[in-house]
């Protein structure tokens, strides 16, 4: 093991690269990923209704999906570095596709087989981010990674954004089960596309030109990860101060993520008295704040590497520039009540937050790129524990104190603490080879 610089070389192929089709594959399972996922939070205000349950109740359902994301995070990082990022995500969407459609006949069943049946869910979303960096490990080059992950990431304020626009819609039209069956419907469709045309590695592309050959050589994508399966320095890993600035940075920045998903909608109905189909509509505002400033952010981080600017020092500017403006943004909404600075500060809070998206999410690919899949599966469990703990703790707290001002008090403060933790130990040094 040994300490290097990652260097940002330039340099493009013409045309369309075969890269850009795995890198707008994975974009748009991230887009199916959170289509399923967000659906509940918008259709939960009507099994609320119909199931007769409280806030408390509405939360554990809500937070029962994490567990299972949270429980397989590491496995599938691992399972994709032995087998490939292909068969583990086209598997994956299956998986949590099948779950989706089974949510209404669970929810009819019984409140536990529910519970069970997100908790399955979850298992399947969890491939979702380590089998993407496995194969972006091996097809984005370095200079492009910023980008590529925030189109990623951009999965999550548009599939949120869309599924929020249009479930209020679609159950008011066809009731609260039909949604789980049109958006699982959709991951049916996508593996189709997902195993014609995705591919573990560049070399085995038979429709990639010469000159992405070259660019792809020239830009060492491969020299840093060796094909066949690698064994992992859990060890060294576990116990670097630059990967618990990941680990720490990755819980702090989705606590905000994971609270506003899950409880955006009911914020918009119980605290500005919207109804139903305008809760969903309002509450695609900041996920489209989320979508146009994180790729914003992905451009301006990829123009600064090209310009040669120092790579630590992008990658803690923009990680800390996300998470104090969400934090502002969190304060400053706590005791708004008048529905147009609420939403505003919503779409600042969610703004602010994807310009960590060229933070701590491309570091994964630079500290240790030839075990970024296992290090995103370990980052991430500790990024889901806010969908566990933060949805819960969201549900409680509103319960007892009957408002949103002491959830969003807590959201600022971790947000702070994961700006001093990265000011403190984030780097972009290779830290293993």
């Amino acid at each position: 093991m040994s300490i290097v610089q990652d260097a940002a070389p330039a340099g493009a192929a013409r045309g369309w690269p075969r890269r850009y089709t795995v890198i707008a594959l994975c974009v748009a399972a991230s887009f199916v990923c959170y289509i399923d996922r967000v659906n509940i939070s918008v259709a939960a205000i009507s099994m609320q209704e119909q199931f007769g349950w409280s806030d408390k109740t509405k939360g554990l359902v809500l937070s029962s999906f994490f567990l299972g994301y949270m429980l397989f995070q590491v496995p599938s990082g691992w399972l994709a570095s032995r087998i490939g990022g292909k068969l583990v995500l086209g598997a994956a969407v299956v998986w949590w596709s099948i779950f989706t459609i089974l949510t209404p006949i669970a929810a009819a069943l019984s409140l536990p087989i529910l519970l069970l049946t997100r908790v399955a869910m979850g298992l399947g979303e969890a491939a979702m981010y380590p089998a993407a960096y496995n194969l972006f490990a091996r097809w984005v080059p370095k200079h492009e990674r910023s980008r590529a992950l925030a189109l990623l990431v951009s999965g999550i304020p548009l599939g949120t954004m869309i599924g929020s626009m249009s479930t209020g819609w679609v159950v008011s039209s066809w009731g609260w089960e039909s949604v789980f069956y049109l958006f699982g419907a959709v991951g049916i469709v996508w593996c189709a596309w997902w195993f014609l045309r995705a591919y573990d590695r560049p070399e085995d592309d038979p429709r990639m030109s010469d000159a992405e050959r070259r660019v792809m050589s020239a830009h060492a994508v491969e020299a840093d990860v060796p094909r066949g399966p690698v064994d992992v320095p859990w060890r060294f890993l576990l116990t670097h101060k630059a990967v618990w600035a990941l680990i720490t940075n990755h819980f702090c920045s989705n606590w905000v993520l994971y609270m506003l998903l899950a409880w955006l909608p009911s914020y918009f109905h119980s605290v500005l008295h919207f109804d139903l189909v305008k809760a969903g509509l309002m509450s695609a505002a900041p996920w489209l704040s989320m979508f146009v400033f994180g790729n914003l952010g992905g451009l301006l981080a990829d123009r600064l590497i090209r310009g040669g600017v120092d790579l630590t020092l992008i990658r803690k500017s923009m990680q800390l520039a996300g998470l104090l403006g969400a934090a502002t943004c969190m304060l400053s909404v706590q005791n708004v009540t008048s529905p147009t600075p609420a939403v505003a500060l919503m779409c600042g809070a969610l703004g602010f937050i994807s310009l960590t998206w060229s933070g701590f999410m491309p570091n994964h690919l630079e500290i240790a790129p030839r075990y970024a899949d296992v290090l995103m599966g370990m980052t991430n469990t500790a990024g889901t524990i806010p969908g566990v703990v933060g949805v819960y703790v969201t549900g409680w707290l509103v319960a007892e104190t009957g408002s949103y001002a002491a959830p969003f008090m807590l959201c600022a403060a971790v947000e702070v603490l994961g700006a001093v933790v990265w000011l403190a130990w984030g780097t972009a040094k290779r830290i293993v080879d």
